[in-house]
């Protein structure tokens, strides 16, 4: 049986994963500091799919958790086949005035933890000769993000590592695939300090589900890019034409509506 590691499990992209690999009938393991959701998501998919479900409440942005998840993993005798880096968090406000403890906090749950998860268990994928890792990173890291400067960067360094990991294990048989979803409909906004959405940015949102059900084909095609939603792809071939200045000052006149 194929098992999947999904990490941000408890809500949101993560969670949406969570119900779908169910469904195609792997088993699951369910990674996030949300423990009581954590416990909720794998009590229901395993009345509702049948299949074998571990839960391990982790703090993703705690620097030893990638090494104590893997002794759990270890402990339980769990390999895993597929890892989904899918935890991830933002930040708004002008960089000199957001909290360095809280830049630093993002910076080592989207891109640090998320390299040594995947530096963890990459060797037994090659020991095996399977395996598959999705690294979800977001439109962000196509462009710089004024106002969300770390964010965008941690996003642009994932998107960077992934296709270069991918070319490395080329033939190996382990694939990568980069997620680069939109604005999504998900406790991200919330949770980055973001004051609110208008109507027009509410209507473009995509919802968790459809992201999840993209990265779902694309991972078992072993696609290296994915970007969910015709939006924005088209956003992203605009961003390829257009000047790299006029992209940040509009990317931060978009933010600037959050104000």
């Amino acid at each position: 049986m194929t098992t999947v590691l999904i990490t941000g499990a408890s809500g949101g992209i993560g969670r949406e994963l969570g119900r779908r690999f169910a469904r195609r009938g792997y088993d699951l393991v369910l990674v996030a500091r949300r423990a009581e959701r954590l416990a909720d998501l794998a009590d229901e998919l395993r009345r509702d799919a049948g299949v074998a479900v571990t839960s391990l409440p982790a703090d993703l942005a705690d620097p030893g958790a990638p090494r104590l998840l893997t002794a759990a993993l270890a402990g339980r005798g769990i390999v895993v086949d597929v890892l989904i880096n899918n935890a991830g968090v933002g930040l708004f406000g002008p960089f000199a005035r957001t909290s360095l403890d809280a830049e630093l906090a993002m910076i080592r749950l989207n891109v640090t933890n998320l390299v040594c998860l995947t530096k963890l268990l990459l060797p037994g994928m090659l020991a095996r000769g399977h395996g598959r890792i999705v690294n979800v990173a977001s439109t962000a890291g196509f462009q710089p993000g004024p106002l969300m400067s770390i964010y965008y960067a941690t996003k642009a360094f994932v998107i960077s590592f992934s296709e270069a990991l991918a070319e490395e294990l080329a033939g190996s048989g382990i694939t990568v695939t980069t997620v680069c979803p939109g604005p999504t409909r998900t406790g991200f906004q919330t949770a980055a300090g973001l004051p609110g959405l208008r109507a027009l940015q509410r209507r473009i949102l995509m919802d968790a589900d459809a992201v999840a059900e993209a990265t779902c084909r694309g991972a078992a095609s072993g696609r290296r890019l994915v970007i969910p939603g015709l939006l924005n792809r088209l956003h992203l071939q605009a961003l390829r034409l257009a000047p790299r200045r006029l992209v940040t000052r509009v990317v931060r006149r978009i933010n600037s509506t959050f104000v």
